[in-house]
């Protein structure tokens, strides 16, 4: 399972950061895709989600920017911004699911479609079992296709840590 893990992960980050461009990070996927799911929210919080410093996420905030990827839009308050994906961003993001979307059907080719349907039982109770705090679920979706989940039926695994940070 780790080493399927690992390969999965490689893939899917080489395949994210081949549909932004060679110089991107695989936070700026990241990035974008968290955007497309949850659109305008403080630059505080993708990083808090991303993992990274403000610092951090203040580079990165400019990178996506500068690459017309992203606009800030005014916040609460005059020192606060919000975050918007562009109509480029939004299409890049979407590229980054459609190339996750590949790589995982490519995995999972080699199972029978009854196969398919018990691993994606036994994953959403692995997955489910992974946190019980929002931010963390919000760390660990932070390259998740949305629409699968609610396209499956069951359903988010992580659903239950809504209201729980």
């Amino acid at each position: 399972m780790g080493a399927q893990s690992l390969a999965l992960a490689d893939r899917l980050l080489a395949d994210a950061t081949g549909s932004v461009g060679a110089a991107a990070a695989s936070s700026d996927c990241a990035a974008l895709v968290t955007l497309l799911a949850h659109p305008g929210p403080s630059v505080g919080w993708l990083g808090e989600v991303l993992g990274l410093t403000s610092s951090g996420v203040t580079r990165l905030v400019e990178r996506l920017v500068k690459a017309g990827w992203v606009r800030r839009t005014a916040g609460q308050d005059a020192r606060s911004r919000r975050l918007e994906l562009t109509e480029a961003g939004t299409r890049l993001a979407e590229r980054v699911l459609a190339g996750r979307h590949a790589v995982l059907s490519r995995a999972l080719a080699a199972l029978s479609p009854s196969e398919q349907a018990t691993l994606e039982d036994l994953l959403g109770k692995m997955v489910a079992s992974l946190t019980d705090e929002l931010t963390v679920a919000f760390q660990v979706c932070r390259l998740c296709d949305r629409s699968a989940c609610r396209g499956s039926g069951g359903g988010c695994p992580l659903q239950h840590t809504v209201g729980h940070d």
